[in-house]
């Protein structure tokens, strides 16, 4: 399993499916050895970029750490594999190289898609050219692609026209509903200044565009309750510098606005989400959003846009209300989107009842278990090709 992210250096959803996918693998008798860009809990191997590109564009040690990813797949102290399974853009390459190297099969589950996110260029610049060249030389390449939606996968197929669509399986994101479960306790709101007597909506995401953090920001002038917002690890200074302004402006313009500025612990999080009255998921992109699982497990109704695979997870009218995403009227958008979280924290009653049928959803549809079943199979399927 090859992967950027792997505790403790989690930071996004890839992150998280990486690490309960590998769990539940090796719980059903896989033996998976894990390479990462630094994690290395449960005997993970971290790999580091070559020093002497320290200075170099960010893309170019990331490819330095996939050659080095690749060299170590197997040595003669490490048994051969059967299959490579590459994460995201960063580690895509590392098993493009190791198929080739080692003669297995390499599988690549894409949690998203360059030609989807052109704003990685105000984050790589020239990198982003390069970032984009490692994603298509190994989807195109790879023995099977694994999207975590079934829009992800029509994207998938959008993007790669050449790519066979045979070798495309959705196999969605999953949950782990035990730890995302809804808890009593308090202490973690009234440590961050929220009033757990009140409703609020919560928003936990990357400062990114890709989260549509700008859109809830100026969405939330007259929402009534709480805005509680878990954003921190910012893509780029400037967009640091203008969410910042936008939350100062907010800030001006209406009390209860509650900003955590750190990457919280896990438990953290499912405290802030069992507690909300309503969680927000404003993405402009979003292969599946595994967010919105984890708000849906902690028993919490979720406002959404309705990209990528979104609306495979939240149903509308039943766990939560999605929102039309316009990328051609983002104020029409943003007009919905307060809309639609007005009526569920003005309507406590029926955002719970939400969030009870978001929760059962979860435990139903979304099990670890059964997802690391299907990728057992997968991996038969590509061994026995």
């Amino acid at each position: 399993m090859l992967t950027r992210e792997w505790p403790d250096q989690v930071y996004g959803g890839a992150g998280v499916h990486v690490e309960y996918l590998v769990r539940a693998l090796r719980g059903q008798g896989a033996a998976v050895d894990v390479h990462s860009f630094g994690g290395t809990a449960d005997g993970a191997t971290a790999h580091a970029p070559d020093p002497q590109l320290a200075a170099a564009n960010a893309a170019l040690q990331v490819l330095s750490t996939d050659l080095r990813i690749a060299a170590a797949v197997t040595s003669p102290t490490r048994p051969s594999c059967d299959v490579v399974h590459s994460h995201t853009w960063y580690a895509d390459l590392a098993g493009h190289l190791s198929a080739l190297l080692h003669g297995v099969p390499h599988v690549v589950t894409t949690h998203s898609l360059e030609p989807h996110r052109p704003w990685k260029a105000e984050q790589l610049g020239g990198g982003y050219a390069v970032s984009s060249w490692a994603e298509r030389t190994a989807v195109l390449a790879a023995d099977a692609v694994i999207a975590v939606s079934a829009g992800m996968a029509r994207d998938v197929l959008a993007s790669y026209p050449g790519l066979d669509p045979a070798r495309v399986h959705v196999v969605h994101n999953g949950i782990d509903s035990d730890f995302y479960a809804p808890v009593e306790e308090t202490d973690v709101l009234e440590r961050h200044g929220v009033d757990p007597s009140q409703p609020y909506a919560v928003f936990v995401g990357r400062i990114t565009r890709q989260k549509g953090l700008a859109h809830l920001l100026r969405a939330a002038k007259e929402l009534p309750g709480q805005l509680v917002l878990c954003a921190g690890a910012p893509d780029t200074p400037e967009i640091a510098a203008e969410t910042a302004h936008l939350v100062e402006e907010l800030q001006r313009a209406r009390t209860g606005v509650v900003l955590i500025s750190d990457m919280l612990p896990k438990g953290d999080v499912v405290q802030l989400l069992s507690h909300a009255t309503v969680f927000v998921c404003p993405s402009v992109y979003e292969p599946l959003g595994i967010v919105n699982l984890e708000a849906m497990a902690c028993g919490t109704a979720v406002v959404a846009s309705d990209v990528g695979g979104i609306p495979e997870v939240v149903l509308d009218g039943t766990t939560g209300l999605l929102v039309h995403y316009d990328e051609a009227d983002p104020h029409g958008f943003e007009t919905d989107l307060a809309d639609a979280l007005t009526r569920l924290l003005a309507d406590p009653a029926r955002a719970a009842e939400m969030g009870e049928a978001g929760r059962a959803r979860a435990m139903a549809e979304f099990s670890w278990d059964a997802i690391a079943t299907q990728t057992l199979e997968l991996y038969r399927g590509v061994l026995r090709a």
